[in-house]
This record gives C-alpha cells, sequence and structure tokens, in this order.
C-alpha cells in the first residue's frame, strides 16, 4: 500500500479490527458509547475514503454525497445490509461489503437459548429467585412455573438458509420433528439428509409447536408475521425471531400474546428498535434480548476482522472477499 486513506468507524470494533484498520492512516471513530445521530454522521463522513458502519446507521445518497467523491467503499459489520442504499452505492460505484457465514452458528445457538428460555420459564424462574418468593412459599411446589416440553416436539423454521439449516441440525439432538418453509425448495435428496419436511408458510404455522425466523428483511418479508399468521398458529406455540425485527408485526404479536392465542415468544430483534411495541415489556410470556445474536466474544472478533480485511482489500485495490455489490469491480452500474 503506497498511499495512506481516511476511514470512519461509526462505532469501536473489537480487536483485531482496529488494529487492522489503523494501517491505513488516518482512522477516526465515533467516540460515544451510542449510535451517531444524523447529524453528526452527515459531519463525521465528510472527506472519507472508507465507512465502517453497523446496521443502525442508515447509509442512503445524502450520506455518499456528505462522503463525497473520495468515497470508495462502505463496509458493514454485519450479515445484513438492509441499512445501505446499495443500488445507490453501485451508481457511484462505491462497493458494499458485509460480513456473511461467520455468524452462522453462534446465531443458531440464542435461537435455541431463547427457545429453552421461554419454553422452560428460564427468565421468570430466575427473577422468581432474586426476588425471595420461592424461600417465602416454603420451597418446591407441583404446579411451580411450569413451562413446556422442547423434546420430541415440532420446530418449525422460516428462512432456511446457513442459520436456519444450523438450527435444524441442532434439533436432533431434541428428537424433534423439522419443518421449513423457504422461497426455494431443497432437493429431496437434501431434505432427507438434513431430516427436514417443507411446508408452505400456513402449513408450517398451523402445524409448529415452535417457529423459529430466520429470513432477510425485504418487501416480501415486511410483517410475514402479522395477526392473520399469528392466527394460524397453535395456542401452546412459541415465536422465535433473531432475523430482523420488522418481520414481525410486533403490534399485532403483542395482542396474541396478551390474549393468550399463542403461548410465548423469544425475542432478540425489534421493529423498531432499540424500541419495544407498547406493552410487550409487561408481558411475562415473552424473553427480550437486546439484540445479542452475535454476541460471542469469538464471533464479534471474527466479524471485526472481516469488516477490517474487506475495507483494507477495497482501499488497496483488491477484490474483498465479501462484496454485496460485484458488479461495481466489474466496471457496471446499476
Amino acid at each position: 500500500m503506497t498511499r495512506t486513506f481516511d476511514v470512519y468507524v461509526t462505532r469501536r470494533l473489537p480487536e483485531p479490527g482496529m488494529s487492522m484498520l489503523a494501517t491505513l492512516g488516518r482512522v477516526e471513530v465515533n467516540p460515544h458509547d451510542r449510535p451517531l445521530t444524523r447529524a453528526e454522521l452527515l459531519e463525521a463522513v465528510r472527506g472519507r475514503d472508507g465507512l465502517v458502519t453497523l446496521l443502525t446507521d442508515q447509509i442512503d445518497a445524502e450520506v455518499m454525497d456528505a462522503a463525497g467523491p473520495r468515497l470508495r467503499v462502505i463496509s458493514n459489520y454485519a450479515v445484513g445490509f438492509n441499512n445501505i442504499d446499495v443500488a445507490e452505492a453501485t451508481r457511484r460505484g462505491v462497493l458494499v461489503c458485509n460480513t456473511p457465514g461467520v455468524l452462522t452458528e453462534t446465531t443458531a445457538d440464542l435461537a435455541w437459548a431463547l427457545i429453552m428460555a421461554v419454553a422452560r420459564r428460564i427468565v421468570e424462574a430466575d427473577a422468581f429467585m432474586r426476588s425471595g418468593r420461592f424461600e417465602a412459599m416454603g420451597g418446591w411446589s407441583p404446579t411451580l412455573l411450569l413451562g413446556s416440553d422442547v423434546h420430541g416436539k415440532t420446530l418449525g423454521i422460516v428462512g432456511f438458509g446457513r442459520i436456519g439449516e444450523a438450527v435444524a441440525r441442532r434439533a436432533r439432538g431434541f428428537d424433534m420433528r423439522v419443518l421449513y418453509h423457504d422461497v426455494r425448495r431443497r432437493p429431496a435428496d437434501e431434505e432427507r439428509r438434513l431430516g427436514v419436511e417443507y411446508r408452505d408458510l400456513d402449513d408450517l404455522l398451523r402445524e409448529s409447536d415452535f417457529v423459529s425466523l430466520h429470513v432477510d428483511l425485504n418487501a416480501s418479508t415486511r410483517h410475514l408475521i402479522d395477526a392473520r399468521a399469528l392466527s394460524l398458529m397453535k395456542p401452546t406455540a412459541y415465536l422465535i425471531n433473531t432475523s430482523r425485527g420488522p418481520v414481525v408485526d410486533e403490534a399485532a404479536l403483542v395482542a396474541a400474546l396478551r390474549e393468550g392465542r399463542i403461548a410465548g415468544a423469544g425475542l432478540d430483534v425489534f421493529e423498531d428498535e432499540p424500541r419495544m411495541a407498547p406493552g410487550l415489556a409487561e408481558l411475562s410470556n415473552v424473553v427480550v434480548l437486546p439484540h445479542i445474536a452475535s454476541a460471542s466474544i469469538e464471533t464479534r472478533a471474527r466479524m471485526a476482522e472481516m469488516a477490517a480485511a474487506n475495507l483494507i482489500a477495497a482501499l488497496s485495490g483488491q477484490r474483498p472477499a465479501h462484496v454485496v455489490n460485484p458488479e461495481v469491480l466489474e466496471g457496471k452500474r446499476a
């Protein structure tokens, strides 16, 4: 690398990401432990060659205008990239990169943590112990905090990509029947190998005891789980979402949980994140987490390494390992 570059990072990354980026030259980082305001973001990106961004940063034409003509790459610290106007970036010849694959197993682990937590009322039980109520009632009772079995039940997976498949693999240890729905059905021999059965979405919702969401967010999946979809689920069923918040109509979910039309939910993402829908936090039959699906030390470090490597490669004139809009490299424009 014969020249130095000017890079802005919208939130400090775990190591080794920051050390890798430091080799580029001038690297400035958001000094706050919070997302930048819109005004702060527009000011921070001015004159930059590259940006490292998060899903919480809306990177659109206005931001690219503010960055100016030197901008060559936007490296997203996430698998998803719905926060970036990729078509606009492509039109300007700006590469967009992401961090796929690395999150698969860790996110599948968290989906299972939510399944177990909500079915066996783990969060409620922890609060019960800490409050002293277990001691006050004199100890064990045959009807205390009864939950639902997980083993032997039917798991429905909506979105059968890498993460959905990893969730299905874990279900084998619980002797579960596994259904899946995806826009692309797998070949029959692959279904047999994975031990899964295909269903259309309505039938999957009707048959499943646990419904785990693993779809991308796009026009066809926004509010995929709405009031009608929730009405198809069993009153004993649980909804798990570790994909994207707007896939679920959160107000409809609150109503279904409050009225007992489904048994419970485990959520790591929210429709208007970081805010939850009114009434959600007051419900005892939901487990809510602050978007921590990828929050293991190992995975977050690997994400940082990948995001930094993508940006370094792009600025060095090399092909990044993970490019969302490869047509830029081919000299094409959207």
